[in-house]
């Protein structure tokens, strides 16, 4: 209820910038926005990240799936962040994080910086006040914090002198939880591995590990296929 009246508060602004990478959290926020706001704008980021073409290729299955009036096309932005995470596995797909790898380890240092800055751009060129980003309750850093996205708000309004809003309407929310409440959804066309095989999730990274508790927690079936299990 509380996540739907904060979402009535906002339907007066029609249009929202939906930041999504084909997981999980991000896919579902996508379909909670189009029953609120007219117009939801998915957009994508690419960086140059070793999972990026699999990710891709899940969202726009899942996008073609919800036949949504109110989503309108894909939009992909591709920013070369080879040369900032020089070395790092999420570029060369070595040494990922495996199923026994604590959450640190799967850290990308200002990804979250990075992302809202250049979809507040995106915003800014196409009369958008409003970008929805899927963060959740258990997100343990600082850039998914609510202290860290007021701030970014007031930053970005103050620098693109119009005001920006950041809506994170999941914070509230487990994955668990998540998976629960939206297992009507096609959640098998979402995408949580960060060290695919071809577009399949490897099914024994950090994320995959993270993926299959959280359906087991859930109570939910997971129809995910993993080629390695």
């Amino acid at each position: 209820m509380k996540l739907q009246i904060h979402l009535l508060k906002l339907m007066k602004m029609s249009k929202i910038c939906a930041l999504v990478s084909g997981g999980l959290d991000s896919s579902v926020m996508l379909y909670e926005l189009s029953k609120n706001f007219t117009e939801v704008y998915p957009l994508y980021i690419k960086f140059g990240l070793y999972w990026e073409k699999a990710e891709i290729y899940w969202l726009k299955k899942f996008l073609v799936k919800l036949k949504n009036k109110n989503i309108k096309k894909l939009k992909i932005l591709e920013i070369k962040a080879k040369d900032m995470y020089n070395g790092h596995w999420s570029i060369t797909g070595k040494n990922i994080p495996d199923e026994k790898s604590s959450d640190d380890k799967v850290y990308i240092a200002g990804r979250n910086i990075l992302l809202l800055s250049i979809a507040s751009v995106f915003c800014e060129k196409n009369g958008v006040s409003t970008i929805g980003i899927g963060v959740l309750k258990s997100n343990p850093f600082k850039d998914a914090s609510k202290k860290f996205f007021s701030a970014a708000k007031n930053t970005l309004s103050i620098g693109l002198n119009r005001k920006i809003k950041v809506v994170t309407p999941f914070s509230n929310y487990t994955k668990d939880g998540l998976i629960a409440k939206y297992c009507n959804l096609p959640l098998k066309l979402t995408f949580s591995c960060i060290n695919p095989i071809g577009n399949r999730h490897c099914g024994k990274c950090n994320k995959c590990y993270e993926r299959r508790i959280y359906f087991k927690k859930a109570g939910i079936e997971d129809n995910t296929v993993y080629k390695n299990l």
